[in-house]
């Protein structure tokens, strides 16, 4: 039997302004978001359990665990802070996405690349910036927790 029709419940986002990222580690960063892809979720490739049994078609099982994907942020930035990005690159810590209704999705993580493109007479200059969820809190490195992103309210 098909499902009933459904009204959404909550309210959605209307406007992607104003987005942005904030790393624990370096929360005033230079790096000013000009667009921002939060990480995704993704369950991964089905599991075939098709058998000498089956008589119609392949059969095929959800896996268990899921994944976290990977962030991206096109960003206007500082020269200056060249430095401060090769210190955050590859270090884990917090990261905070703050969504235009004030809600914040904060996850374990790290700034994967800092990848500036061409810089041209009219244009402002721009990097693209890739970050990885671990999902793991590396604070508590003797058991190293799995822990899940966490949603946060507008208050």
């Amino acid at each position: 039997m098909p499902a009933a029709p459904r009204t959404p419940s909550g309210k959605m986002l209307e406007d992607g302004y104003q987005t942005v990222i904030t790393f624990a580690d370096e929360p005033t960063i230079g790096l000013w978001e000009k667009t921002v892809t939060p990480p995704g979720q993704e369950g991964g490739e089905k599991v075939d359990v098709t058998t000498m049994h089956n008589v119609n078609v392949r059969t095929y099982a959800a896996r268990f665990l899921k994944e976290v994907t990977d962030s991206q942020m096109t960003v206007a930035y500082d020269p200056a802070v060249l430095v401060d990005i090769l210190a955050l690159i590859n270090v884990p810590g917090k990261i905070s996405i703050t969504f235009p209704d004030g809600s914040t999705w904060t996850f374990d993580g790290y700034l994967k690349n800092f990848q500036p493109g061409a810089i041209a007479e009219g244009t402002q200059p721009e990097a693209t910036c890739s970050i990885v969820a671990t999902n793991r809190d590396t604070a508590t490195p003797a058991t190293l927790p799995e822990i899940s992103p966490s949603y946060t309210a507008p208050s």
